[in-house]
């Protein structure tokens, strides 16, 4: 047989009749029970042959085209000297999923989750002058996160593979032209992919960095993200870092003067909605007091009843390099009260209180007290906010900051994040280079990210069909599944070995299920696996015709061997032209 053609006997395809009972998502039960993955541990598994021919043709597509924006590819080590994360400063702010180790000589080491320390380190050692940059750089390697929780398979796991790019820059000029080669250059990625995506604003989270950072988005309703969009201006934006247009006020509102603040008992009402029903006022009406811990000293945030607190903005007001909410120990000793009610009146600690929780015709809000919350609180009058700003999430029914339409909302998986890191690692980790005139500077970063096989089940999770999955062309494991019937009939076997010759002359692959099993077995594992193009040569082989199916459009027909043959070629042949 051809190097283009591989038989089913041959290879491990495991296929499944049920799927494991951990398996949430259904595109992990079907990577699962296709014979894609298996699981080794809690989030890390082993690809197997079909898994990884569609991981290595991600990997051709990405490295085509990172090499086509100006990128070279290196390899850099897994294990990484704790020192360089300690002088980056993201040792201990990394958390707990930093997998930390030690040598037989008690040195420490990290996995590493990412690799800005030992890129920047290299480009320190190795450029001086502003002749060699810009220097672009990429790998697609392992990396190794202890996630607390490992779910959906591929899309949280505690190894997994990525392509991470680095970009060294003498100017924020030219910083900006690399992010936009990045960022066309992941537009091709993920379309030849196959995906549906979209390019949206985030927040840079561990990574850092001085300047903007975008991530790019499949929709999908397993998705851990949600996207936050205005179909009519086509703002978009993780809700981490989405905003919405703010509360509009009457002028009658902003200039009623509330009454004197009155304290009321509130036995047993912790809970907003308690709150809500036993005073008889709007969960919005209310000031929602929540006390965190800013690089470990006490803050209150203030959300009207009915918002939730978006630590990020609360964090990235503040300057603080680590918010956590404070425990309720924490929380009594600050406010004098349990959780449930505290509130800012006679507050010591800074408040920061939500543009949209002003309300100057008076709230409630906990009193500081158990059992009692107090009316009328008016900020200025009855406490004094450190910092007025949007420190809450986006929710359904807000408004574009924008354009003022209504905000979509959707879940999304996270494919791919690009950062302008600016100076964060290059000015810590000494990587500078002498300019034109003689003067020492610092290179300007920015850092590019893919999750390999995280596009795995991305691209499975929109490629679900009635029983499996249809992959794109472009990354399937063979774009043909070719299916005798019966293995041993003579002249479903000479119009098979006419096929494989045709597409094998034509460069194409395909699989054989060369099996000696049921029909009814074939076609059940032929919808699992997925394979874009399907040719059965049954009980007409005789006569040269076999049923053939384009299983991304649904159609259906029979054929000439010779015709199915040649479709084949011609879409395979026009795909790769496109690509």
């Amino acid at each position: 047989m051809s190097r283009y053609v591989s038989k089913q006997t041959s290879l491990l395809i495991p296929t499944l009749r049920e799927a494991p009972a951990e398996a949430e998502a259904r595109s992990h039960q079907l990577l699962l029970r296709a014979g894609f993955i298996r699981q080794l541990a809690a989030g890390i598994y082993s690809y197997l042959p079909l898994g990884w021919r569609v991981l290595r043709r991600i990997e051709a597509i990405v490295r085509e085209e990172m090499d086509q924006a100006g990128f070279q590819e290196l390899h850099l080590p897994a294990m990484q000297p704790a020192e360089l994360w300690e002088r980056s400063g993201r040792y201990g702010a990394y958390g707990a999923e930093l997998i930390r180790l030690q040598d037989r000589h008690e040195r420490e080491f990290v996995l590493g989750p990412t690799h800005e320390e030992v890129i920047t380190a290299l480009a320190a050692a190795e450029v001086n002058t502003y002749r060699k940059l810009p220097l672009r750089l990429y790998q697609i390697q392992t990396k190794f996160r202890d996630e607390r929780r490992p779910r959906f398979g591929l899309l949280r796991g505690r190894e997994f593979l990525m392509k991470d790019a680095y970009s060294f820059d003498r100017s924020w000029e030219e910083l900006d032209r690399t992010y936009q080669a990045v960022r066309d250059a992941y537009r091709r990625i993920f379309t030849r992919c196959g995906l549906k995506f979209s390019m949206v604003e985030a927040e840079a989270g561990a990574i850092g960095g001085e300047g903007e950072t975008h991530e790019f988005m499949a929709p999908a309703e397993i998705g851990e993200d949600t996207v936050v969009s205005c179909p009519a201006c086509g703002y978009a934006a993780n809700l981490e870092k989405a905003a919405a247009a703010a509360v509009e006020r009457s002028p009658e509102e902003a200039e009623r003067q509330a009454p004197a603040i009155e304290k009321v008992s509130t036995p047993n009402t912790r809970t907003i909605d308690e709150v809500s029903a036993f005073l008889g006022v709007l969960p919005s009406h209310i000031l929602k007091t929540m006390i965190y811990m800013a690089d470990g000293k006490p803050v209150a945030a203030l959300v009207r009843g009915d918002h939730e607190v978006n630590e990020n903005k609360l964090a990235a007001a503040m300057g603080c390099g680590e918010l956590e909410l404070a425990d309720p120990q924490d929380v009594l000793k600050v406010t004098g009260a349990p959780h449930g009610y505290a509130g800012p009146v006679g507050l010591d600690i800074p408040v920061y209180l939500d543009r949209d929780a002003v309300l100057y015709g008076g709230a409630v809000a906990g009193a500081g007290e158990e059992h009692a919350h107090v009316r009328n609180v008016v900020p200025f009058r009855d406490y004094q906010p450190a910092q007025i700003g949007d420190y809450r999430n986006a929710q359904e029914g807000d408004r574009c900051p924008n354009c003022g339409e209504a905000l979509h909302f959707a879940k999304g998986i996270e494919i791919g994040h690009v950062f302008k890191l600016g100076t964060k690692y290059s000015s810590v980790l000494d990587a500078g280079y002498t300019d034109e005139a003689g003067r020492e500077q610092t290179m300007i970063m920015g850092c590019y990210g893919i999750g390999i096989s995280r596009l795995l089940s991305a691209v499975a999770e929109q490629s679900l069909a009635e029983q499996g999955m249809c992959w794109p062309l472009g990354i399937a494991p063979y774009p043909v599944h070719l299916i005798p019937v019966s293995a041993k009939d003579p002249d479903q076997a000479a119009v098979v070995d006419r096929i494989v010759t045709e597409l094998a002359r034509q460069s194409v692959e395909c699989l054989v299920d060369d099996r000696e099993e049921r029909a009814g077995v074939k076609f059940k594992d032929a919808d699992l696996i997925g394979l874009p193009f399907r040719v059965v040569v049954g009980k007409r082989a005789g006569e040269g015709i076999v049923e053939w199916t384009d299983r991304r459009t649904g159609g259906r027909t029979e054929v000439a061997w010779q015709e199915a043959a040649r479709m084949i070629t011609e879409i395979c042949s026009a795909s790769r032209e496109t690509l």
